[in-house]
């Protein structure tokens, strides 16, 4: 099982930082889309390492066009001279139309398509051909040479999905070439509702022999002092908090008969009450979504519910942490 850390701070750490884990055999650096593009951070990361893998974890599909995403994907895998991977996901309908204000619908059957459409713009830098994609939800048919960056000389980027609910994780089981799961995750929903149904839906298009990756994002809460680890404990159950406020991700709190959580972490954001969401976060659900305790409990802990399910863990450690801590938990699974 590979192991990736995910990196959330200031963009000025990202040299040494990516240059550390690189040295201390650390897998892969992943940004997420946040406050920034996870495109420019990871372009300090390439050029400050030779064999760490760098992905998008993830970018938000739907705020761009097939093509603009393609283009950025593109040249990040160039720079990095083949170590990309572009992990999607499609964020939720008030950030697509009211943040980034782009088109929502049908978040599934667009996803699907929005992978045809960048492996089709791909294929036409990398071989010279025509571009002549047109579906439902986006056309792209027009290449002028001048436009087209022209091939690699190595594999367009790996696509991964992010995938909760069942029509997400169909999208990512035969579109793309691994599935990356949510932060909000439990070893059975995983097993349950990820692992079994990939397995399936890839032996039913004929897809089992085929490469694919199934890598899980963890969140972990721990410290080296009390102090620490109390302040790590309470950033976790801020962001479960969060995320069980989310509608997508109710399917994984009624996998546990925790359907009602959601209706009031809900009720809570609505009047603007983001403080209260930790109180409603008990240990059992703490310990459910997030590996909990001293360092050395963490690396024991991340094998025991991982190992076997999936081939890459990326830690997601939503609250403050120093460089040293994060690789050192990242070195817990070499």
């Amino acid at each position: 099982m590979d192991i990736d850390v995910s990196f959330h701070g200031d963009h000025r750490r990202i040299p040494a930082l990516a240059r550390a884990a690189e040295e201390r055999g650390i897998n892969g650096f992943f940004v997420p889309e946040g406050q920034n593009d996870p495109f420019i951070s990871l372009t300090l990361a390439a050029t400050s390492t030779a064999r760490l893998r760098l992905g998008t974890g993830v970018a938000i599909a739907f705020a761009r066009t097939p093509m603009t995403m393609a283009y950025s994907a593109y040249h990040l895998h160039r720079i990095s001279e083949g170590r990309a991977i572009l992990g999607l996901g499609t964020q939720i309908k008030p950030h697509i139309a009211y943040r980034y204000g782009m088109p929502w619908s049908r978040p599934a059957a667009r996803m699907r398509e929005y992978v045809h459409a960048l492996r089709a713009i791909w294929h036409a830098w990398q071989t010279g051909g025509v571009l002549d994609f047109r579906g439902e939800f986006y056309t792209h048919t027009l290449m002028p040479p001048l436009f087209s960056p022209g091939p690699l000389g190595f594999t367009s980027p790996p696509i991964w999905l992010a995938a909760v609910g069942p029509l997400m994780v169909d999208v990512a089981a035969t579109a793309a070439d691994g599935l990356l799961t949510h932060p909000l995750i439990s070893r059975t929903y995983l097993q349950d509702a990820v692992v079994s149904r990939v397995a399936r839906c890839r032996a039913e298009a004929g897809l089992s022999d085929e490469p694919y990756t199934l890598a899980a994002m963890i969140m972990v809460a721990t410290g080296r002092t009390d102090t620490e680890l109390r302040d790590a404990i309470a950033g976790t159950r801020r962001q479960i908090g969060f995320y069980a406020s989310t509608p997508a991700y109710e399917p994984v709190l009624a996998h546990h008969g925790w359907s009602a959580l959601h209706d009031e972490a809900r009720a809570l954001t609505k009047t603007g009450r983001w403080d209260e969401l930790e109180s409603l976060i008990d240990d059992d659900m703490l310990n459910m979504f997030a590996v909990v305790g001293e360092l050395d409990r963490v690396r024991v802990e991340l094998r025991e519910r991982f190992a076997g399910l999936v081939a890459r863990v990326s830690l997601s450690l939503p609250y403050p942490v120093e460089d040293e801590l994060l690789l050192s938990i990242a070195e817990a699974l070499p």
